[in-house]
């Protein structure tokens, strides 16, 4: 074994992780590239399963999981912060209305960076703040493209449904009025990493009396533009 630590369980998880970079493969496939006993394999490969750093495919193939990308993208968050002031503020002066930037932390979004609108009636959301990932046009956001198991999961008791989620999918931004409390209203659009995953999402929001039951039919250009900024930030190279 090439590049060991010293510490057993790490260098043959490295060994499952490595060989499932190639694409999903079955047990026999792993043994047959690790060169761990099939009992140890097996072991690993479910461990990591738990941890959702493996997953299955379809055909019940061992496959990278949706952790990994998850981590990826913690590492790029000093990048997409960096990037998150100006197009805020950017999105903020064509709007008026304040600007977030979210991003999931177990159950609940947190907001990571926010600029105060220019108009009354402010609704501002300070950094650091954490919301249920339940209610809201960001969290929609952050859970429509989940895999499914943890997006039917993030479903039970949300105050939106998976026809909304999938209307989302299919517009490529989220509104909401009155979900979270009686006044704010907001709207939301994905920040897609390099591997193309949802990683963040970029908000405005403001009261229902100036921004409507349907702010999306204003506001959701400007947010969907304000997000493509911040991916393409993240996506450079």
């Amino acid at each position: 074994m090439e590049n060991t630590s010293g510490v057993g369980v790490l260098d043959k998880t490295a060994l499952i992780l490595g060989a499932l970079e190639a694409g999903p493969t079955t047990l026999a496939g792993l043994v047959a590239t690790t060169g761990l006993a099939r009992p140890t394999a097996h072991r690993l490969a479910v461990a990591l399963e738990r941890h959702r750093l493996v997953t299955r495919d379809i055909e019940g193939r061992f496959a990278l999981g949706p952790r990994l990308g998850e981590l990826s993208a913690a590492v790029g968050e000093d990048r997409l912060l960096a990037a998150a002031e100006p197009v805020l503020t950017r999105l903020r002066d064509a709007t008026g209305e304040n600007a977030q930037l979210y991003r999931r932390q177990g159950e609940e979004h947190i907001c990571v960076a926010s600029v105060e609108g220019l108009l009354g009636l402010r609704h501002t959301v300070p950094v650091g703040v954490t919301l249920p990932m339940k209610v809201g046009s960001a969290a929609q956001i952050l859970l429509a493209w989940e895999e499914p198991e943890r997006l039917y999961r993030g479903l039970r008791g949300a105050r939106f449904t998976a026809t909304t989620l999938s209307r989302v999918r299919r517009r490529g931004w989220a509104q909401s009025a009155g979900e979270r409390e009686p006044n704010p209203a907001s709207v939301s659009a994905p920040v897609r990493d390099p591997s193309n995953r949802v990683v963040a999402a970029v908000s405005v929001s403001g009261p229902i009396e100036r921004l409507t039951l349907h702010p999306g039919a204003h506001l959701s250009q400007a947010v969907v533009e304000a997000a493509a900024r911040l991916t393409d930030a993240l996506c450079r190279p």
